[in-house]
């Protein structure tokens, strides 16, 4: 067995999962729902649990679309996906992310204004939360979705009169802002998805040969959630913070 295998037990495939509760701000467009952003080399799936509400979305080769969701729905969306959970009463998602821990080390950037957008630094002061939690850490996490729905508005009002130049000049800003980082992330997605993918390729073989040692080393792995209603982009969010799971947003 290789040595990636003797981590913890990742979730299947190396995903990630959190639980979200959508926040219930109302924003400038008078529609309650968290911070709009895109995944760079992630795909991301919504699973929902209870409740009622939407997914907006912005793509270079859809525009605008509105994805209504309620218990039983299951939508997920590709890297350059700009996306906002939409709180229609009590709406509760489980969320699979693609490569466990990329999203939380950068994979994800707010749609923030061109000017912040274009300043690392700015960018950093406005995604970051001053507390875990507390009056200050909700005031923050209100002002960043603000921050973010002032700039998604302007790519939507772009979007539905059918130019995508907006949306473009945000993928190439969030490009910017995550390429420092990418040599952080390979580390994650080659212990992460890859080193599981690598694993049944092992696993397969060893059937081909008759082999039914990977068997014997069978276990069974049962945890909760380390932290329940952390901030995260779309909601109040449940987190796992496990190896090979889903790291917290603390950061950002």
């Amino acid at each position: 067995m290789t040595a990636s295998s003797e981590m913890f037990a990742p979730l299947p495939g190396g995903v990630g999962m959190s639980h979200i509760s959508a926040y219930e701000w109302e924003a400038a467009d008078g529609v309650c729902g968290g911070s709009p952003h895109l995944h760079l080399a992630c795909t991301e799936a919504y699973v929902v649990t209870a409740g009622r509400g939407a997914v907006q979305t912005l793509t270079v080769g859809d525009g605008f679309t509105q994805t209504p969701l309620e218990p039983g729905a299951v939508v997920w969306f590709t890297p350059g996906t700009v996306h906002r959970m939409v709180q229609g009463g009590g709406l509760k998602v489980t969320v699979l992310m693609q490569n466990s821990g990329l999203p939380e080390a950068g994979d994800a950037v707010f749609t923030f204004p061109p000017e912040v957008l274009a300043d690392p630094e700015r960018y950093a002061a406005a995604a970051a939360l001053p507390a875990k939690e507390g009056p200050e850490a909700d005031a923050a996490a209100r002002r960043r979705r603000d921050l973010a729905i002032e700039g998604y508005l302007t790519l939507r009002a772009a979007a539905v009169r059918g130019d995508d130049g907006p949306l473009r000049a945000f993928h190439e800003a969030a490009v910017r802002i995550a390429a420092p980082k990418v040599k952080e992330w390979e580390p994650r997605w080659r212990d992460g998805a890859l080193a599981a993918a690598r694993r049944t390729g092992e696993q397969l073989t060893a059937l081909a040969a008759g082999d039914p040692s990977h068997l014997a080393e069978a276990r069974v792995t049962a945890t909760g959630p380390s932290r329940r209603g952390g901030y995260g982009m779309c909601g109040r969010r449940d987190e796992y913070e496990l190896p090979g799971v889903t790291l917290p947003y603390y950061g950002e």
